[in-house]
């Protein structure tokens, strides 16, 4: 591991929502605090797995960091450099560093285009090839790179299951040599044995480019095997980080326990957790102050209500944000 790739510090993303009629007529209007003051860096060459419930923040966060949507606040740099003051042509410059793979492969693909329009689309914006000769060759190569042949080429996107669509956005984001690769829940839409085999890809590009990545998902099984640290998130606050050993085998944070407690294990016997969790999930929508797990946590106390706990570190490379702890 090397020197920070890129580092988020206190990002923050707040929806402004309509509301209902009343609060309309009223002149009110609810704030949807989708990424609520998070940091966090990723090592070059490093995995970090950005996990938590769906609607916690994790895919507004890897749109953020790509500039798909616009921060509120806050500042996120790779290799020192601030995005956030970077121009439309810069940034254009920049998606040859940072690439996006998506969850869904049926919807990322243009289902008009062949898979060679696809994937020399970007070769073709940055620049990357002489003539449609070279063009042509470098799709080949990056079919082979994620385990498609020459016969794939020329077909379009209906003829392909969907681990192999994701295969084929796995590729189109390697096209342009990027050093960063987020994977927003890339594998959450295939079936289990196509997730392992997608798994295995993004680890062995891992290994052969020295990629980056940012992976988020839900699936705890998923964090595990690809992941070197991981940041769990809830309802836009990151409440835990460490490395992926400590985060599964002594989690700190009441959320982590829960989250952990609630993989099934099928055949082996385990204790019961020490922590559960009551209620319902806490509403971005103009959360209240202190904790956002304050409702449902067994060791809240009335510091909880009042104060947002900060991450500190309870260990080596080990944050936890949490008053009780």
């Amino acid at each position: 591991m090397s020197e920070n790739l890129l580092e988020v510090r206190n990002l923050v993303k707040h929806f402004t929502l309509n509301g209902d009629l009343i609060s309309r007529i009223a002149g009110k209007r609810q704030t949807l605090k989708a990424v609520d003051d998070i940091s966090f860096h990723i090592r070059a060459g490093e995995t970090l797995g950005l996990v938590g419930e769906s609607g916690c923040g994790k895919s507004t966060t890897g749109r953020l960091i790509t500039r798909l949507i616009e921060p509120s606040s806050g500042n996120i740099e790779v290799k020192g450099q601030d995005l956030l003051t970077f121009s439309g042509a810069q940034m254009r410059e920049l998606r040859k560093t940072i690439q996006l793979v998506f969850q869904d492969p049926y919807a990322s693909l243009n289902p008009r285009k062949t898979i060679m329009q696809i994937l020399e689309r970007p070769l073709e914006i940055h620049n990357l090839t002489a003539d449609w000769i070279s063009r042509r060759e470098r799709v080949l190569e990056l079919l082979n790179l994620v385990g498609l042949g020459r016969e794939h080429i020329d077909r379009y996107p209906h003829e392909f299951s969907g681990g192999q669509r994701q295969r084929i956005a796995i590729a189109r984001a390697l096209a342009v040599d990027p050093e960063l690769v987020i994977g927003d829940e890339p594998v959450s839409a295939l079936d289990v044995s196509v997730q392992a085999q997608i798994l295995n890809l993004f680890r062995e590009l891992q290994e052969s480019f020295s990629l980056t990545y940012l992976f988020i998902a839900h699936d705890l099984s998923v964090v595990r095997h690809i992941s070197d640290r991981v940041a769990v998130m809830y309802v836009g606050k990151i409440v835990e980080t460490g490395p992926v050993q400590a985060i599964f085998t002594q989690p700190q944070h009441p959320y982590t326990n829960a989250l952990l407690a609630a993989v099934p294990e099928p055949d082996i016997a385990k204790p019961p957790p020490k922590l559960t969790l009551q209620g319902e999930v806490a509403t971005p929508i103009d959360p209240p102050p202190g904790c956002r797990l304050k409702g449902r946590c067994p060791l809240a106390t009335e510091q909880c209500g009042s104060q947002s706990p900060e991450l500190r570190e309870v260990a080596p490379a080990h944050m936890v944000a949490c008053h009780n702890i």
